[in-house]
């Protein structure tokens, strides 16, 4: 399990816990970590990537022994679990009684393992409103009709309204028309852009599909980016991708993700 931070003081932690430590951006300066600005690599463009600097890192300079067992990626604030009871994390102890260790026998049939929906159409009206009231006032079904919230429309009101379309006339032929279908039909995905896989193949494929789709997408929205939902606007894409493509090309199942700052726990 790959844990991922932007703080340097999380390194013991993360490792306490038995997951691999990834340092990402400036503040890290533990040479223990796993790095993303060695080889080749993105590290540049972690502030629009978010954690796919690192996946592309793994993508490109993988010298791990990843082969027949399972990879997972978590994040510093974010966390898998068998069960989520809905209790407050107190403490590193606790979490780490929680937490994934190993991948329970009965998903041995699986290929992949998502975090549970998230459902953007139970999303309360007033951020939409907020963030684009104009669309909204044109558009008077969308108050009443929860199933025209979907991915496409959540994404419009979040990240730009027709970023996603350009952005998917720049994917392969194979995928074009299916992710399509997908964000206009579907009103959850699985977020944070966490995923576990049962091979390094799986790994590679997805990471084949998904990284020549998001270098196209730059030639299109560029790095003149501002605002939370704009410039980090390339790792949102790839959470809506990640999704449809583990659905569509592996036997996945699901489990919960919780919420739980280790820089607040000791």
């Amino acid at each position: 399990m790959f844990c991922l931070t932007l703080e340097n003081d999380h390194y013991q932690k993360i490792k306490d816990f038995g997951y691999l430590p990834v340092g990402l951006g400036t503040k890290i300066k533990n040479e223990n970590f796993l790095r993303d600005n060695t080889g080749l690599n993105i590290s540049r463009k972690n502030p629009y990537y978010g954690e796919y600097s690192f996946h592309f890192w793994l993508w490109k300079n993988n010298n791990l022994d990843l082969k027949n067992e399972w990879i997972g990626f978590c994040q510093y604030r974010k966390f898998w679990v068998l069960n989520d009871k809905k209790e407050n994390i107190n403490n590193l102890k606790q979490l780490s009684q929680n937490l994934i260790k190993d991948i329970p026998n009965n998903f041995e049939n699986y290929e992949s393992i998502l975090g549970n929906s998230f459902y953007v159409n139970e999303f309360k009206l007033s951020k939409f409103l907020k963030r684009n009231f104009k669309t909204m006032i044109k558009k008077p079904t969308l108050f009443f009709n929860s199933k025209k919230r979907n991915i496409k429309f959540h994404f419009d009101m979040m990240h730009g309204e027709g970023n996603l379309d350009k952005a998917i006339n720049l994917l392969d032929v194979k995928d074009r028309n299916d992710f399509k279908d997908y964000v206009n039909s579907e009103v959850s995905f699985s977020p944070h852009n966490m995923f576990i896989c049962k091979s390094e193949n799986i790994l590679k494929n997805y990471y084949d599909s998904v990284f020549p789709w998001l270098e196209r997408c730059e030639n299109e929205f560029g790095f003149d980016l501002s605002g939370y939902g704009l410039q980090r606007i390339y790792g949102f894409l790839a959470e809506r991708y990640l999704s449809y493509w583990f659905k569509k090309y592996t036997k996945f199942s699901t489990l919960p993700i919780i919420f739980a700052d280790i820089s607040f726990l000791d």
